[in-house]
């Protein structure tokens, strides 16, 4: 249901509007990632960072989650292992199947890629003013639990 007051209200303007700055919220969060000691690929924080939420994926889920085929997936999960990021091991009952996680090293990357996003956002909000900043979280936490009870289906 799009409920909608007026034209500076209307759901659809305000899309356009926010494309902007997800853009430019973007660039800030890619940028800050490469401030890491170890710069990985947009691809490779992905894959670190679901596996942090869900260790012990085997490749075929991971591949799901981000929407890539398995070789991919597979090549993706060789160079983070390489890099000493990524651990595998044996699924205790299915002998062909691996388990993937984040290694201690790659917890810590993410640790520190999270925190120079945080300080990143941190001084961008930092030239907000106040209420603007409320205004903010505001709406993002309601954009958040919007999305959670909307359905999901593929853009047209």
């Amino acid at each position: 249901m799009t409920r909608s007051t007026g034209p500076d209200d209307d759901p659809h303007t305000i899309a356009r509007d926010l494309a902007g700055a997800v853009d430019s919220l973007t660039a800030l969060w890619s940028l800050a990632a490469q401030g890491a000691a170890l710069r990985l690929s947009p691809h490779q924080l992905r894959a670190l960072r679901i596996l942090e939420a869900a260790p012990g994926l085997n490749l075929t889920a991971l591949a799901q989650r981000m929407d890539i085929g398995p070789p991919t997936a597979s090549r993706l999960c060789d160079r983070l292992e390489a890099a000493g990021l990524l651990e595998r091991e044996a699924h205790p009952h299915r002998r062909r199947e691996v388990r993937l996680r984040p290694s201690a090293h790659g917890r810590r990357v993410l640790a520190e890629v999270a925190e120079l996003r945080t300080r990143a956002l941190a001084s961008a909000m930092a030239a907000m003013a106040p209420g603007d900043r409320a205004a903010m979280r505001r709406g993002l936490v309601a954009f958040l639990l919007a999305g959670e009870a909307a359905p999901r289906s593929a853009p047209e």
